[in-house]
């Protein structure tokens, strides 16, 4: 069982919310070695790779921050833009897609909602946003909150970036907008606390007045909060209570979008790599398993928890075929049938300790075991195989817990294959992956699938995974001196 102090590291409430979890702080990871070296041979044909990779139209990683007006949606931008300085970055506002109002609607704009989803040009703000989407620069209105009216001062054009970040109470709120997004922030403050900002900004950067902005307040700003960006909380895969205050959650917010903008690039490249779906629960144990001071138990508990969530991921790309049951009510339930021909392969050794997710998983499958030695003659690998006589007519799930330069992974993908398994057949299981390895490996074999929990930055000039593991098989078998 884990030890109390790596439980707590779990449970440590900071007002983060992922996917329905709650989490103030994690330790952060200690600095590690990872994966073996290879030898300059393997080097250099992971390097070759690498440098003949295929050429793709660069698109920005999009990410939606909502929440209610006077929230800190701005101020939690801020910081994120801040701490991604190594990134380009452009900030787009919702504000600036308010449409023009009619002159009735001008005579009478303190009776406009400015807060109704109808207020906005959501056409134009898609049409915007498709281009940037597109690695397109565009130009964004600008709009006069005086006036009521696109300012004539024209447009401000934006370039592509590496990160694009739409801002605005009601981003959520259309299902086109929300598809353009690839992580969504929901930053939520309490009612009092958005009030006050709200008279201070309107009175002070917008020219009103107290008296108005409470009439307002309470005539439109509340129930348009209630009715359209409090329900369009639940699209969030991230909530943020304090908003700016929070600067634990940004913390871990900002990690993570590195993370996924490494990973962006990848997957963009290759369609058959697949990252299973981070939660900070998953961010979590991520954590606990690189700290080079976890006790083995620890480091064993958390590592079989993410082999068995990837696992199961890998095992939802295998085929399956529809079965009818009857269910104890005696109706008639329409599912699926899992896939019998099934085998697990695992590179030893660190691939052994993937094992028991694998059997607990699937009931009685076989598992063969491939080794590769790299110091054999003239620097040649060496491979020893223990399948099954009929692995040719099973779908494998080839395992290793870290994906480096990729060579070992070609060697054990190369035997099955002369082995009669065709390419389609193999999905490769994995904790982490190198994005060398990943070419490496996606290169040569398109049709084989990759699942992984998580994509690290690269290798090193040892060629260990950065920020890594460590040597994986010595860690979890308790043999690393």
């Amino acid at each position: 069982m884990p030890n109390k102090s790596a439980g707590n590291v779990m449970e440590a409430a900071s007002g983060l919310h992922f996917s329905g979890l709650r989490l103030d702080s994690l330790r952060p990871s200690s600095p590690s070695s990872s994966s073996s070296p290879s030898s300059a041979k393997s080097a250099a044909a992971a390097t070759a790779v690498e440098n003949a990779l295929p050429e793709v139209p660069k698109q920005p990683f999009v990410i939606g921050v909502s929440g209610g007006t006077a929230s800190g949606k701005t101020t939690v931008c801020d910081m994120i833009i801040q701490q991604l300085r190594d990134h380009r970055i452009v900030l787009v506002n919702q504000d600036s897609f308010y449409r023009d109002l009619t002159a009735d609607e001008a005579e009478h704009a303190n009776d406009y909602n400015f807060d109704h989803p109808d207020a906005f040009d959501t056409e134009q703000l898609l049409e915007c946003m498709g281009k940037l989407k597109n690695g397109c620069s565009v130009n964004i209105p600008k709009y006069d909150f005086k006036n009521h009216s696109r300012s004539s001062e024209g447009f401000r054009k934006v370039n592509t970036s590496d990160v694009v970040i739409l801002e605005g109470i009601l981003v959520f709120h259309d299902s086109r907008v929300r598809d353009l997004m690839d992580m969504k922030i929901f930053v939520d403050t309490d009612a009092d606390s958005r009030l006050a900002r709200r008279i201070i900004r309107d009175t002070v950067v917008r020219g009103g007045d107290v008296t108005s902005v409470l009439e307002r307040y309470g005539k439109f700003v509340k129930p348009a909060f209630d009715d359209f960006v409090l329900p369009s909380k639940k699209y969030a895969d991230v909530i943020i209570p304090r908003g700016g205050d929070n600067h634990v959650a940004v913390d871990l917010i900002v990690q993570h979008i590195r993370t996924k903008l490494g990973q962006h690039d990848v997957c963009k490249i290759y369609p058959n790599v697949y990252v299973i779906h981070s939660t900070f629960q998953i961010r979590g144990m991520q954590t606990l398993i690189r700290d080079r001071d976890i006790a083995t138990p620890d480091f064993v508990f958390y590592s079989d928890r993410l082999i068995r969530l990837v696992v199961e991921h890998g095992l939802g790309h295998l085929p399956f075929a529809e079965k009818q049951v009857v269910t104890p009510t005696g109706s008639v339930y329409t599912g699926v049938d899992f896939c019998k021909k099934l085998c697990g392969v695992s590179i030893i050794r660190s691939g052994e300790s993937m094992e028991n997710a694998l059997r607990a998983c699937c009931k009685g499958i076989k598992i063969g075991k491939i080794l590769i030695h790299r110091e054999g003659d003239n620097g040649k690998q060496l491979i020893y195989q223990k399948l099954p006589n009929d692995i040719s007519e099973r779908h494998v799930l080839l395992l290793d817990p870290v994906l480096a330069t990729g060579n070992s992974a070609n060697q054990a993908i190369e035997l099955l294959i002369r082995k009669g398994v065709p390419e389609n057949r193999i999905i490769f299981l994995n904790l982490i992956s190198a994005p060398e390895g990943i070419h490496c490996v996606c290169k040569r074999f398109p049709l084989l699938k990759v699942v992984t929990s998580e994509i690290d930055a690269a290798l090193n000039e040892e060629f260990r995974v950065i920020p890594g593991l460590g040597e994986f098989g010595d860690r979890y078998f308790g043999t690393d001196v």
